[in-house]
């Protein structure tokens, strides 16, 4: 690169050398691609602030961001490659070894299951959020020639993300409907074509602690100092609840009842935009035939909404254009997370905020992750691709990933390793390894985790790539692979996925690595073991970046390394100018041309073509026989500053900051069940139990208990039985296997029954 394109470093004093970059993982985090000036000096990171001149971040970063130091020099982090004997899972006997063995190691065990037992007998994990998901759910399947990349992790449902963008596939032909926080523009909210939101609605999602799914959560403060004001839809009172003119605090898992409510207040009340409606919309009569009995008083007795909320808050986001909104996985993780979605998206279409100024804005599905990402996908021969697994019953196959996202269904992959159902008895295969990049789901994402533990145990070989020993590697792997952080190697942020991109990051190396690998280091590297014909042009991630760049924007990739970052250009209003359509014609890429109220696609697969409600399968109204014995709502999930999902306890800042799991407790029900604050609680549903120390507060309201997600204790024995604790606090022990909308989407992780008592240790 030339000195002129190396505008991303500079010389400080005292030998210190600053690098400006983007954030993405490891360690884990969302590609919200936030500015970060690491400071060098004689090879470490000495310091880490946040970058002023970042266009989004504008110099502010999380705690997890600025602790990156402690996670590179962490004295447990995994620095080179290491192998055990596969009959010494649990224990911790690894060896460490070279990445030539390992990767001997791990082309020798391929090609004996290729010639053993052929290629479908392998499948991929991958994990949430971080950048391998940009690459790992088709690069790793294709590496291998395998049909069974599980591109949405051990996950009940597929319920993170992939509904949301499903069901706006089919309603809108579109990408990611994200608010419009003025993101693509350099001067932001000074931008004459910006207009400030009047109101924006927040619904399960709690951005200032997440900053979810690439959207930068402190965003929102910036909107209020300028007027902006909430609508929060969401169990727990959160800081952003507590300032919100309007706090939906609904039943978990009821999402699609309040939705429902709120668009019937609007289109009986005559509140909607009656201009787009009728010239961009299509079934708005079998909308308001579907919502028509969902009064206020109906919704309360579901979800607990109070009625005059309810009411004000339609008529506040209605009445009050523009308005925008925020969406999260909560609408992903109850069995009508499908119809929860379809309601989010009809409020935007019945109010006239998509695409428009202080609305939502919109892309085209794909961008740049589309544009090659699915083109890898279509690597295998037919007759390979056939050995796709799938519910025999196909329950699950259509609408869901089959059809729409390319991997094997969360449920259908345990309910195949366990060979337990009857249509599962005579398989024509069985699974012999798998390659688990960037995961840990016996702590984060296995509902069940127990069942996904056994089930895997007697698999024939397994891998993961890893940054820290985590109950998952220690418990499963036969060879781990050592990634190195997103400090010590070059990469691209692409927010959304691709799927609303309003910049593209880079991220810039600023040391050299340990012993470590980024993830498309070692997936191209085995893609050119493996299968060269494939790989044969590309030696590196940076000729990925480059090619990839160049194809896509023709942006040439070392300029873009000394910009740091690029802004995209954005125009509104595209669906009146063709630029929502592959054919340029005006309206949204959907089989009407419109915005599908009624989804002309969604009966193909068995469903309906408007929203409806169902109760989720773990309730008092729906299991009566269980309710006086668990007479609580559980719900789980809520993220803390310090750390994302089952990462970072290992890091003592952020474990300083967060010490322990909480069990939030309404105080009516502590003096209820004799809980004070800090005792150890179990808290059990009919599947099982998870300890963790009560928090008494009015973060929840009576007959309601928050319980944290993703679990386990490094401090503790890793080997097996304990496995670091995974056991104990694992929220997941609570939650069903298979509870799952007709879609196949939509697992209960944040809903259910339980009963709580107090216990005298952290393990009972």
């Amino acid at each position: 690169m030339s000195e002129e394109k190396k505008s991303y470093l500079t010389e400080e004093s005292d030998g210190v050398l600053k690098v400006r970059t983007c954030a993405w993982s490891p360690p884990g985090d969302h590609p919200v691609g936030c500015g970060v000036c690491l400071y060098v000096k004689d090879g470490k990171v000495v310091k880490v602030e946040g970058d002023p001149t970042h266009p989004i971040s504008q110099g502010r970063l999380c705690p997890r961001c600025l602790a990156l130091d402690e996670v590179m020099y962490h004295p447990d982090r995994i620095k080179h490659p290491m192998k055990r004997a596969r009959k010494d899972r649990g224990k911790n006997t690894w060896e460490e070894i070279t990445w030539d063995e390992a990767y001997d190691i791990l082309e020798h065990k391929i090609r004996e299951i290729w010639d053993k037992y052929g290629a479908e007998t392998i499948f991929t994990l991958t994990g949430t959020g971080r950048e391998s998901t940009l690459y790992a759910p088709v690069y790793g399947p294709a590496v291998m020639n395998t049909p069974n990349g599980a591109s949405t992790y051990a996950f009940s449902g597929e319920a993170c993300y992939g509904p949301r963008a499903t069901i706006t596939n089919y309603l809108l032909g579109a990408g990611y409907p994200e608010m419009d926080y003025a993101q693509y523009f350099p001067d932001r909210y000074d931008d004459p074509r910006y207009e400030i939101p009047k109101y924006v609605l927040v619904w399960g999602k709690d951005p200032l602690y997440s900053s979810p799914d690439s959207f930068f959560g402190h965003s929102l403060i910036d909107l209020k100092k300028r007027g902006t004001r909430f609508i929060v839809i969401d169990p727990r009172l959160t800081w952003l609840a507590s300032r919100a003119d309007f706090h939906l605090q609904l039943r978990p898992g009821t999402d699609a009842a309040v939705g429902m409510g709120l668009l019937r207040v609007i289109i009986e009340e005559d509140l909607y935009d009656h201009a787009f409606v009728e010239k961009w919309c299509h079934g708005f009569d079998e909308l308001r035939e579907a919502v028509k009995d969902w009064t206020p008083e109906r919704v309360q007795e579901i979800t607990w909404v109070d009625p005059e909320v309810l009411v004000g808050a339609a008529r506040a986001f209605a009445t009050n254009v523009p308005s925008s909104a925020l969406w999260g996985v909560a609408l992903d993780q109850a069995k009508a997370s499908t119809q929860a979605g379809m309601c989010f998206l009809d409020l935007l279409a019945l109010t006239g905020n998509l695409d428009r100024p202080g609305g939502v804005t919109l892309g085209k599905p794909t961008s740049f992750i589309g544009q090659w990402r699915y083109d890898m996908m279509n690597v295998l021969d037919p007759e390979m691709a056939a050995k796709h697994i799938v519910d025999p019953t196909g329950k699950y196959e259509l609408f869901n990933t089959g059809a729409a996202m390319g991997g094997v269904q969360g449920d259908t992959l345990l309910n195949y390793l366990e060979q337990k159902l009857p249509e599962f008895k005579e398989v024509p295969y069985k699974l012999r390894m798998c390659w688990m990049i960037g995961t840990n789901p016996l702590a984060c994402m296995a509902d069940q985790p127990q069942r996904w533990y056994k089930a895997m145990l007697p698999l024939d070989f397994i891998v993961a790539n890893e940054i820290f020993m985590t109950p998952t590697t220690m418990a499963l792997c036969d060879l781990v692979l050592p990634l190195s952080t997103f400090a010590e190697h070059d990469g691209l942020v692409t927010p959304h996925f691709g799927r609303n991109q309003h910049f593209i990051g880079a991220m810039n190396k600023a040391v050299e690595p340990l012993d470590t690998k980024s993830n498309l280091e070692i997936l191209i590297d085995m893609g050119r073991r493996m299968r060269p014909e494939i790989w044969e042009k590309m030696a590196s991630p940076e000729d990925f970046f480059r090619d990839k760049l160049k194809e896509v924007y023709d942006w040439d990739y070392d300029e873009l390394r000394g910009e740091v970052c690029r802004q995209h250009d954005y125009e509104y209003y595209k669906y009146e100018t063709g630029g929502l359509r592959d054919d340029g014609e005006p309206g949204f890429q959907t089989l009407t041309g419109k915005v599908e109220l009624y989804s002309m696609l969604l009966p193909v697969f068995g469903e309906q073509g408007t929203p409806y409600y169902e109760e989720p399968e773990y309730s008092q109204a729906s299991k009566p026989e269980l309710a006086e014995e668990f007479p609580l709502v559980y719900t789980t999930g809520g993220r803390n500053i310090s750390m994302f999902h089952s990462e970072h306890r290992q890091i003592p800042s952020m474990r300083a900051m967060h010490p322990d799991p909480l069990a939030t407790i309404n105080p009516v029900d502590a003096e209820k069940y004799g809980i004070k604050e800090g005792d150890w609680v179990a808290v059990e549903s009919p599947l099982g139990r998870a300890i963790q120390k009560a928090s008494i507060n009015e973060q929840v309201c009576p007959n309601l208990v928050h319980i944290e997600h993703a679990w386990w204790f490094p401090e503790q024995d890793g080997e097996a039985p304990n496995l670091y604790g995974v056991w104990d606090a694992n929220a997941n022990n609570l939650i069903p296997h298979e509870s799952v909308g007709l879609t196949g989407y939509g697992a209960p992780y944040k809903n259910g029954m339980c009963k709580i008592y107090k216990v005298d240790t952290p393990k009972g």
